[in-house]
């Protein structure tokens, strides 16, 4: 698989045409792989691309894969940055979403990348479980804090459809998510980052001023990026592909020179709707610059009419020629963007 990956690394390497900025080894368990084959895989990328001096290069991590040698070795082929699935720091939490670590792995894991001498590190965190209450989601932002980490993602559970946990969801042999409960958590949440002097520069993600993620805030700025791999996703701006999933197929394709890739060429409402649901989850929100020198007068016309009701319903604010999403209005994101599409 490595080979094959590797592989579509050189015939992608006139997707991008600028300099790179960020790589993400993530999706999966990137972690699990030697450091001989992750080290492989950075010499290829350096090869055949033009790397920034000073690019973001990111690790998805779990607390229990975790070793000093390993961590060295990161650092040793240009990794600055880990991305630790923690996701709770409370042991029956962790338990209900069946993690392989436990509660000590999870605070063990971050002083140890400390003091490993990695300074960019963040953390997931999810709320919203049937066994978090509202106590034990504010000791899980209190951690966090204690620990001093400057960027967290927060994400509320999600139950996905033919999953083991939906099965027994199903079987009543556990209980289900409440969407209330999800809804006043992330509320709680955003009250308690921003008195912590964080910034909600995103939906799902936190930091301390001047530590936002050069590779979450590209993506959802539009800024072109590659996926490699069975299931990446790649976009350019006028297109969005993506590779297939079946493991073997794939390295059959490969095999063969052929990257696998289904491709599909955005309509102007595409990249339009695309536009307003990325922008409308950052702090800078949707400009309307952009939506009058992309698009067009008419687009925008449209815009400010349907914008008067979230206005007038305190879910968002038009602010210096942009419309940014309030905290309430946060809650209610992709209900607000999907009006605002083109269709």
């Amino acid at each position: 698989m490595l080979a094959s990956i590797a592989k579509e690394a050189i015939l992608q390497k006139n997707y991008l045409s600028e300099t790179i900025e960020t790589v993400y080894f993530g999706g999966g368990t990137p972690s699990l792989l030697s450091t001989s084959q992750l080290g492989n895989l950075m010499s290829v990328i350096r090869a055949e691309y033009k790397i920034a001096p000073n690019a973001e290069i990111t690790i998805e991590t779990n607390p229990d894969d975790f070793e000093e040698d390993k961590l060295q070795a990161w650092k040793d082929m240009g990794i600055n940055r880990l991305s630790i699935g923690i996701q709770s720091f409370v042991e029956a939490d962790l338990q209900w979403m069946n993690r392989a670590h436990n509660a000590l792995q999870a605070d063990t894991c971050i002083r140890m990348a400390k003091a490993s001498g990695f300074d960019n590190i963040t953390i997931d965190l999810i709320y919203g479980t049937p066994t978090l209450s509202d106590e034990a989601w504010k000791e899980n932002v209190e951690k966090a804090l204690s620990l001093d980490i400057d960027h967290v993602s927060c994400y509320a559970l999600t139950v996905e459809p033919k999953t083991g946990l939906a099965k027994m969801i199903q079987q009543k042999k556990i209980e289900d998510v409440d969407p209330d409960k999800q809804a006043r958590h992330f509320s709680l949440l955003m009250g308690w980052l921003e008195d912590a002097g964080f910034e909600h520069y995103e939906i799902s993600n936190f930091c301390k001023p001047g530590k936002k993620s050069k590779h979450n805030s590209n993506y959802w700025s539009g800024v072109d990026y590659l996926g490699l791999g069975p299931s990446a996703h790649s976009f350019n701006g006028k297109s969005r592909q993506w590779n297939i999933a079946n493991n073997a197929l794939y390295i059959q394709s490969l095999a063969k020179d052929q990257v696998p890739f289904e491709l599909e060429e955005l309509t102007d409402f595409q990249r339009i709707n695309e536009y307003i649901m990325t922008s409308l989850r950052t702090m800078e929100g949707l400009s309307l610059d952009v939506i009058i020198n992309k698009w067009g007068e008419k687009e925008l016309a449209q815009i400010l009419e349907i914008i008067r009701k979230p206005i007038a319903q305190g879910f968002m604010v038009h602010q210096n020629k942009s419309l940014i999403l309030t905290n309430a209005g946060k809650l209610m994101a992709d209900g607000i963007a999907s009006d605002l599409f083109f269709i």
